[in-house]
């Protein structure tokens, strides 16, 4: 099961926590120390950026359900931002991507928004995946 506007967050959190657990079992998927999950879609050869560096993106933002919050590519434009500005499973995340790389990011709920969760599309206790495309460390 996966969340939707009618689920509670104690909900949201079962669902992301069972999500991960399935996740994890497949062969391309790797878990951090930290719980957050990726996968690599390409391998980039450029630099890889430190917590402190800013970063030039590209990246789309589902909820568990396919529901996409944010999207760069639809506004036909990177993002740039300070890594150290964001939820934490950005900044653990693209630290180990290379500039060229795309990267899928599966996140728990508490390296995302946790309990809070973000503006009306992002629920309370959400697992959230993204896809990034590492442009430019800048």
């Amino acid at each position: 099961m996966f969340f939707n506007s009618n689920t509670s967050p104690d909900e949201n959190k079962t669902a992301g926590i069972a999500f991960l657990a399935e996740n994890a079992k497949k062969d391309n998927i790797t878990t951090t120390a930290s719980g957050l999950q990726y996968e690599i879609l390409t391998e980039g050869t450029g630099k890889s950026p430190i917590a402190s560096d800013q970063v030039s993106v590209h990246y789309q933002g589902t909820t568990l359900d396919g529901n996409e919050f944010d999207s760069s590519y639809k506004r036909g434009e990177p993002a740039a931002f300070p890594l150290n500005r964001v939820i934490a499973g950005w900044t653990e995340g693209v630290q180990l991507m290379k500039e060229g790389s795309k990267y899928r990011f599966f996140i728990p709920s508490e390296l995302a928004y946790g309990e809070r969760g973000a503006g009306a599309d992002i629920p309370a206790n959400a697992a959230l995946i993204f896809e990034v495309e590492l442009l430019k460390v800048l």
